[in-house]
């Protein structure tokens, strides 16, 4: 009948950084940070579990001396996205 929804996009805060992902083709920590209003560390670990999951690519670089974490989406994570965005619109359709 309803179609699961995928547990690791169906958290607030990860469904918020996919969904500036999607549009972006990379994007800083801070930035991330200031669009999710979440704490650094908070956002620290739900960036490790889509990079442990396959939808997210992190690099960890310096912007001057200054140390800068870059995050992008991977294909994984744009058909997970996408499937999520589907299910959510047949549960819609019921």
């Amino acid at each position: 009948m309803f179609k699961p929804l995928d547990p690791l996009l169906h958290s607030e805060l990860r469904l918020a950084i996919m969904s500036i992902l999607v549009s972006s083709a990379e994007v800083d920590f801070r930035y991330l940070k200031e669009q999710t209003n979440a704490t650094s560390g908070n956002l620290s670990v739900q960036i490790d579990k889509l990079n442990a999951a396959g939808y997210i690519e992190v690099a960890k670089t310096f912007k001057g001396k200054m140390p800068c974490t870059l995050c992008k989406i991977t294909q994984k994570g744009l058909d997970a996205f996408e499937d999520y965005v589907k299910t959510l619109q047949d549960y819609i359709r019921l």
